[in-house]
């Protein structure tokens, strides 16, 4: 496939190649521009360069909002299990690396505790537990963390008491989730070893679910999965616990991030919007989850087993690498119209954040409930809460597969 001459695909090595962290991005929560160039006005099918064990290799970037949703949904032609595995997280066995009727059926062992009625049952439990956080990083020294002391053992707590893991566990959880998901200062043989490390843990937890079930989770995936490869049932509750706190503990912080330092209007910031406008918090939650968006999605490719038409016209071939982007789709102007604006009242707003078909994020309505839970309380307690360092000042992960600062110190 042709989508463009040379020239572009050159230019377009600066943003996706790398330096420690495989994608260089603009510092801080920004996408790259391109990102909204490509939506806007550039061809809807980009050659770019992707670092895979090391090794540079071509892949198209899919940019218009139809045609990223095609891909995702069209499992039958885009496949992932296909495609190259990711150079730091190996998602072979997990349901990120899976199509059809495998990855249904390993899915459809949890799917039900997920579905947006069973999260809602969840509400109070997860409005005290962030209240519990809250009370202790109250009760701290000025200036907190928000991550650390209030992001992360938040969002860890509701996932491991959603699964039955012990409380006094988790700490290790974190050591190990950062591990797996990779930084820029740990080698793949440290995520290798973080991984093996997890995986024995929780087999240990399956193995005592199987001879004396507990009525949590991890008895259900004990019993629903024990057809399924070792390794498959091991990497069904890695992918549960450390997709569901880092993404949201991400989302939770970088959100608070932004609407400190983002206008919004009449010269207001988005957090002081918000304190004046507090119904539109769940609003406000999903504009930010479209424009800064901290799974790195992007770097899932998937390969094109049969030649296919793209919604755009454009036509790709069987064997051809291609990357759907939903930050470009986010951008796509025929979907959002002033795309850049945050605009916490537009509506319908369909971003494609947390993926669309088959491979929608399992715990999109989980992470939606801790983020939005967790921005509503933070208004409502603490109004006053501002940063205790200048925005620049931010230290934001480098090399993880989940985008978001690293701390966020806060006062109030």
């Amino acid at each position: 496939m042709n989508a463009s001459g040379p020239e572009l695909a050159v230019e377009l090595r600066h943003p996706f190649h790398t330096d420690a962290d495989g994608v260089l991005r603009p510092r801080g929560p920004e996408k790259h521009p391109y990102y909204a160039r490509f939506a806007a006005a550039g061809p809807p099918v980009v050659p770019v360069v992707r670092q895979v064990a090391g090794e540079p290799l071509p892949a198209l970037l899919i940019c218009r909002y139809a045609d990223v949703r095609e891909v995702l949904r069209r499992q039958d032609v885009f496949s992932r299990a296909a495609a190259v595995p990711d150079d730091q997280v190996d998602v072979t066995g997990t349901m990120l690396g899976m199509d059809g009727p495998q990855h249904a059926r390993v899915r459809g062992t949890v799917k039900d505790a997920f579905t947006a009625t069973a999260v809602s049952r969840l509400s109070a439990a997860v409005r005290a537990g962030a209240e519990a956080h809250l009370a202790t990083l109250t009760a701290g020294e000025r200036p907190a963390d928000l991550v650390r002391d209030f992001a992360v053992p938040f969002t860890l707590d509701v996932i491991c008491d959603l699964l039955g893991l012990p409380r006094e566990d988790r700490i290790q959880f974190r050591r190990w989730g950062d591990m797996f998901l990779g930084s820029g200062d740990l080698s793949r043989e440290d995520a290798a070893r973080s991984a093996t490390e997890m995986g024995g843990y929780l087999w240990d937890q399956l193995e005592q679910r199987r001879s004396c079930p507990a009525g949590d989770l991890m008895s259900r995936i004990a019993a629903g999965a024990a057809d399924q490869p070792m390794d498959v049932q091991i990497k069904l509750p890695i992918s549960l616990v450390v997709g569901g706190w880092e993404t949201a503990a991400s989302s939770i912080a970088t959100f608070v991030y932004v609407l400190h330092t983002r206008p919004y209007r009449d010269g207001r910031t988005g957090w002081e919007h918000l304190i004046a406008h507090p119904e539109q918090v769940d609003a406000a939650v999903t504009e930010l989850e479209r424009l800064y968006s901290t799974a790195n999605g992007d770097d899932m490719p998937r390969r094109v087993l049969a030649d296919v038409r793209l919604p755009s016209g454009v036509r790709l071939a069987e064997g051809d690498l291609v990357i759907p982007s939903h930050d470009a789709a986010n951008r796509d102007p025929e979907v959002f119209p002033d795309p850049e604006r945050m605009d916490f009242d537009r509506h319908p707003n369909p971003h494609l954040s947390f993926g669309y078909g088959p491979h929608y994020c399992i715990g999109a309505h989980l992470g939606a409930l801790e983020v939005r839970t967790a921005v509503a309380l933070l208004l409502a307690e603490l109004p006053r809460l501002r940063l205790a360092v200048a925005p620049d000042e931010v230290p934001w992960k480098a090399g993880h597969a989940i985008l978001g600062p690293a701390a966020l110190p806060v006062t109030w």
